[in-house]
């Protein structure tokens, strides 16, 4: 719960980030007094920082996903293991018909893996060294698979849209409340200074709530991702090998040392009990075992 609890709060603090930059600079003070000229204006605005800050996330993901987990590149493979892994992201992605991803190894004791990139022929596949200790190779296949399904997919920059259409919304709608707020609470008098404190208020506490509603959307299209990964998994290393994965991943029992930043691209995520389901990054195990099972 936890990291569900941290993935939520690095959403919403970047919306809260935004608007504070915004009114120091008095960026936002400036286009409010200036009626943001227009819902055109204000859609712009909203935009800019919406989708502006879910790409510049999206295009650091590989060096934050580096630094921030230590991953070490494979560039000259030093071992057999290391070889066969390069190997075998090398296949899957001919395979799925992109490019040959960045292959990494990452000091951590639970089984993880992860994929994250910009596009689809300049990715990043990484694997815990845990994993790599604990399971065998048809199951490091099988989740390898799953990786580069998530690659061949296009996840990582439909989760960026998705993100950065849901902050523009969540921005553009505290705004419009907050000016009529601000309005209300002056009297109906048109405020041209930019926008008294009711509006600074209004605009933080509203971006709060509505980003609150983001995060249960991009939840929602990040737990369907992980039934196409596997299917992804199983189309290359069969599905066999992509159950049993699965199943050996149960012994995680939720464990993860990703960062909050980067934990919705692990192979799994926590669980949690009632409304907290809605936040979660990833579908219970056993639902993920019992699709691939059902699928014809």
């Amino acid at each position: 719960m936890r990291r569900i609890a941290l993935f939520i709060a690095t959403n919403l603090a970047v919306l809260v980030l935004l608007s504070i930059v915004c009114h120091l600079l008095g960026i936002d003070q400036m286009a409010a007094s200036r009626g943001y000229g227009g819902m055109g204006g204000l859609l712009a605005f909203a935009a800019v920082f919406g989708m502006g800050g879910a790409f510049i996330s999206l295009a650091m993901s590989k060096m934050i996903a580096k630094w921030s987990t230590g991953a070490q590149v494979i560039t000259q493979p030093q071992n057999e293991t290391e070889r066969w892994l390069v190997d075998t992201v090398r296949r899957h992605a001919q395979n799925a018909g992109i490019g040959m991803p960045e292959v990494a190894i990452y000091d951590a004791p639970e089984m993880n893996a992860f994929a994250t990139g910009m596009t689809k022929n300049h990715a990043l596949v990484a694997v815990s060294s845990g994993l790599l200790q604990q399971m065998d190779r048809e199951q490091i296949g099988a989740v390898l698979g799953h990786e580069i399904g998530h690659v061949a997919n296009g996840d990582m920059v439909t989760l960026t849209l998705i993100q950065g259409v849901l902050n523009t919304l969540v921005i553009l709608a505290a705004r419009i409340v907050g000016r009529a707020v601000d309005s209300w609470l002056s009297g109906g008098r048109d405020n041209r200074d930019g926008g008294g404190i009711g509006y600074f208020v209004v605009v933080m506490v509203l971006q709060v709530v509505f980003g609150l509603f983001a995060s249960m959307i991009v939840a929602a299209f990040s737990r369907w991702r992980e039934f196409r990964a596997d299917a992804a998994g199983a189309k290359f290393a069969g599905r066999g090998a992509m159950i049993s994965a699965l199943q050996r991943l149960q012994a995680n029992h939720g464990e993860s040392t990703l960062p909050s930043t980067i934990a919705a691209f692990g192979i799994s995520g926590p669980l949690a009990e009632g409304m907290k389901k809605l936040f979660m990054s990833h579908p219970p195990l056993d639902e993920r075992i019992a699709a691939l099972r059902n699928a014809s």
